[in-house]
């Protein structure tokens, strides 16, 4: 009887590269700079990233662009929504008044201070054209490749 072996290490193989983006720009006000800057077309995704967090579950916005010439796809992703849940309180002097309590939800918790992840799909290494353009934009105020390996919730990043 023949003895067969998977190897599991093949799936763990990291394709992709990330970038992370820290500014106070709307999505579609990023990804359109983005678009103008680097001369790609990232679309809105119709199907929204959903993650789950204590509090409650979140919806956050991803825009693609697959550039068939160098074979990579873009993701910009959002890194950070809120969650809104309505707040029970018992009876007392304000039970009449419905408030909404507010709490974050991450994509990548470990990176609770960056809006935004560029992932470059199907690549090896950053462009070295791609940071020095996205600090050109004026509402970007910082941008820097991420080690992935120091990543502990990058099964987010699976789509």
């Amino acid at each position: 009887m023949a003895l067969h072996k998977l190897l599991i290490d093949e799936f763990d193989e990291i394709d992709y590269r990330l970038i992370a983006i820290h500014t106070s720009l709307e999505e579609y006000r990023l990804a359109f700079l983005i678009n103008q800057k680097l001369r790609v077309l990232l679309n809105r995704c119709p199907e929204n990233i959903q993650i789950t967090a204590k509090t409650g579950s979140a919806s956050l916005s991803r825009y693609v662009y697959d550039d068939e010439n160098s074979n990579i796809t873009w993701n910009l992703l959002q890194n950070k929504s809120d969650i809104f849940k309505p707040n029970t309180t018992g009876l007392d002097l304000f039970s009449g008044v419905e408030a909404r309590v507010s709490s974050n939800a991450y994509l990548i918790p470990e990176h609770k201070k960056v809006d935004f992840f560029l992932q470059l799909q199907n690549t090896n290494e950053i462009p070295d054209f791609i940071t020095p353009a996205l600090q050109q934009i004026p509402q970007v105020t910082m941008t820097y490749s991420i080690d992935i390996s120091t990543i502990k919730s990058r099964n987010n990043l699976i789509f």
